[in-house]
C-alpha cells in the first residue's frame, strides 16, 4: 500500500475555505481520536494539559476560519489585560474606562465583521448613493467568542469574578474547541474553576457524553440535513413554485431543522467536553414543548438568552423602573438579540416580533396570575406558541423580505388543501422524518431520563457500539457535501 506523500498530508491538514472543519466530518473524527489519546497521556500534568488543549483549540479554529485564529488570540490578550487592569485598579473612573474599552473593542470587532455592509447599505439608501458591498469575511464563531470574552470583563468589573491566574488559563477558556464556534456561550465563573481540577471522567459523565454525541450526530446529520436538502431549502428558495400547504410544511420543516441543527451541535459540544472531564451548560431544553413565549426563551438557546438577560436587559434597568420601562427594556433586548443573529432587516423584525410577544405574554400573565391553568389552556398555549415561533422563523430563514411576502401569500391566499393526498404520497420519506423528529422532541422528560440512565449504566462496550452505530447511520444519510451548521453563519 502506497503511503500518502507529505504534500497531500499538508493539504489535508490545512484550512480550506470551501470546507471548514465540522464536528460531523471524517477529518474531525480522526483528529479528535488522535487528540484524546494524547490528552489522556498528559492530563495529570497541568501546564502540559493546558498547552496541549489550547494548541489543539487554536488549530481547530484555524481549520474553521484560517488565519483569523489570530483574531481570537488578539481578543484573548486584550480582554485578559483589561480584566487584570480592572481588578488591580482602585480608581472607579479608571475601572469604567477600561470596561468601556472592552465594550468598544469587542462590539467594534463584531460590528466591523458583521454590520459594516448592513449600516453602509442603510446609509446609501438614505443618501441615494449606489450600494456596493465590501468583501468582508465573517470569521466563524466571532459572535460567540466575543460575547464570551466580554462577559468575563463585565463580571470582573461587577466584582462577581476574580481574573484568571494567568493568560494561558484564560486562553484555554476562550478558545476551548468544543463550544468555540457555535456555543454554548460559557461563563468564566462556571468554567475557569474546572481548568485546574484533576481530570476525572466518571461513568456517568462518559455515558452522558456518548449519548449526547450520538443524539447530536443524528439530529444534525440525519434529521436536519435530510429535511433541509430534500424539502426545506427547495421551498424557501422558490416559495411561489409550491402551494400554501407545501409552504406551511416547509415552515414546520425549518422549525425542526434549525432545532436539530443547533441543538445537535450543542449536544456534541457538551458531550465532547464531558469526555474530557469538563461540564458545559445546557443550551436547549425541548423548546417546542413550551406553552408560552416566555417559557420558549427559557428553553431555546439558553446560554444566549441568559447572556442577554444578565448583561443587556439588567444593564438597561430590567424590571426595576416600572411596568412600561420593563416592556421597553424587554423589547430592546430582543431587538438587539435579533440583530446579533444577522445583519439584515429580517433579523431585526424577527427580534421585534419576539420582543412584542414577550411583552404581551408578561401582560397576560399579570392579568391571569390568580387563575388556575387547566389542561385545555395548556394545550392551547402550546399550539399558539409553536405556531407563533414558526411564523417568526419565516423571517429568520427567508433570503429576503420579498421571499417572506411570497411565502405568506402562498400560505394565506393559495393554500390549496386539495393536493393533500398527492402531497402525502409524494413526500412520504420527508414527512416520516418530520414525524420522527417531532416525536423525539416531544418525548416526555421522564422517558428521556430513563433512556439516559440505561446508556449510563450499560457496559463500556455497549457505549462504544452505540457510538459506532450512530456514525454508520450518519454515513447512510450523508449527502454528497457536508452541510454546515446553521449557526456557523452568525
Amino acid at each position: 500500500m502506497q503511503l500518502p506523500d507529505l504534500n497531500s498530508v499538508v493539504q489535508l491538514l490545512s484550512y480550506k475555505p470551501e470546507q471548514p472543519l465540522l464536528f460531523n466530518s471524517g477529518l474531525f473524527f480522526w483528529l479528535f481520536l488522535i487528540f484524546v489519546s494524547g490528552f489522556y497521556l498528559i492530563h495529570r500534568h497541568q501546564i502540559f494539559k493546558v498547552l496541549y488543549v489550547l494548541t489543539f483549540s487554536l488549530y481547530f479554529y484555524y481549520l474553521s476560519s484560517g488565519w483569523y485564529f489570530l483574531l481570537l488570540i488578539l481578543c484573548t490578550v486584550v480582554d485578559y489585560l483589561i480584566a487584570k487592569g480592572i481588578y488591580n485598579t482602585a480608581n472607579t473612573h479608571h475601572k469604567k474606562l477600561l470596561l468601556i474599552f472592552s465594550l468598544l473593542y469587542n462590539l467594534g470587532t463584531l460590528a466591523y465583521f458583521k454590520y459594516t455592509n448592513f449600516f453602509f447599505e442603510i446609509y446609501t439608501g438614505i443618501s441615494g448613493g449606489a450600494f456596493e458591498p465590501y468583501h468582508i469575511f465573517l470569521p466563524v464563531g466571532v459572535s460567540f467568542f466575543t460575547f464570551q470574552s466580554l462577559s468575563y470583563t463585565i463580571d470582573v468589573y461587577r466584582k462577581e469574578l476574580a481574573p484568571a491566574k494567568n493568560i494561558l488559563e484564560y486562553a484555554f477558556f476562550v478558545s476551548f474547541f468544543p463550544q468555540l464556534v457555535a456555543g454554548p456561550i460559557v461563563r468564566a465563573k462556571d468554567f475557569l474553576s474546572q481548568i485546574n481540577k484533576p481530570v476525572f471522567v466518571s461513568a456517568e459523565m462518559f455515558g452522558r457524553g456518548v449519548l449526547l454525541i450520538c443524539t447530536g450526530l443524528i439530529k444534525k446529520a440525519v434529521i436536519s440535513d435530510y429535511i433541509s436538502t430534500n424539502f426545506v431549502d427547495r421551498i424557501f428558495d422558490n416559495p411561489t413554485l409550491y402551494t400554501g400547504l407545501e409552504n406551511l410544511f416547509g415552515v414546520y420543516g425549518y422549525a425542526l431543522q434549525i432545532y436539530c441543527d443547533f441543538s445537535g451541535y450543542s449536544d456534541m459540544a457538551i458531550g465532547i467536553a464531558l469526555l474530557l472531564g469538563y461540564e458545559l451548560c445546557i443550551n436547549f431544553n425541548s423548546p417546542y414543548q413550551s406553552t408560552s413565549i416566555t417559557e420558549f426563551w427559557r428553553r431555546w438557546h439558553i446560554s444566549l438568552s441568559t447572556w442577554l438577560r444578565d448583561y443587556l436587559y439588567i444593564s438597561l434597568g430590567g424590571n426595576r423602573h416600572g411596568k412600561w420601562r420593563t416592556y421597553i427594556n424587554q423589547f430592546i433586548t430582543m431587538l438587539l438579540g435579533g440583530l446579533w443573529h444577522g445583519a439584515a432587516m429580517k433579523f431585526v423584525i424577527w427580534g421585534m416580533l419576539h420582543g412584542i410577544a414577550l411583552g404581551f405574554d408578561k401582560f397576560r400573565m399579570e392579568l391571569s396570575k390568580n387563575k388556575k391553568q387547566n389542561f385545555g389552556n395548556t394545550v392551547l398555549g402550546g399550539i399558539i406558541t409553536f405556531h407563533f415561533v414558526c411564523f417568526c422563523w419565516i423571517f429568520f430563514r427567508a433570503d429576503d423580505m420579498m421571499h417572506v411576502q411570497q411565502m405568506l401569500s402562498q400560505i394565506f391566499i393559495h393554500f390549496n388543501i386539495g393536493i393533500l393526498p398527492e402531497f402525502l404520497s409524494g413526500y412520504k420519506a420527508v414527512l416520516s422524518m418530520l414525524a420522527a423528529g417531532y416525536l423525539l422532541h416531544l418525548t416526555p422528560i421522564h422517558v428521556k431520563t430513563k433512556i439516559k440512565n440505561i446508556v449510563i449504566q450499560s457496559p463500556f462496550v455497549w457505549k462504544v457500539a452505540l457510538l459506532i452505530i450512530s456514525i454508520l447511520l450518519v454515513g447512510q444519510f450523508k449527502s454528497a457535501e457536508l452541510q454546515p451548521f446553521i449557526y456557523f453563519q452568525f
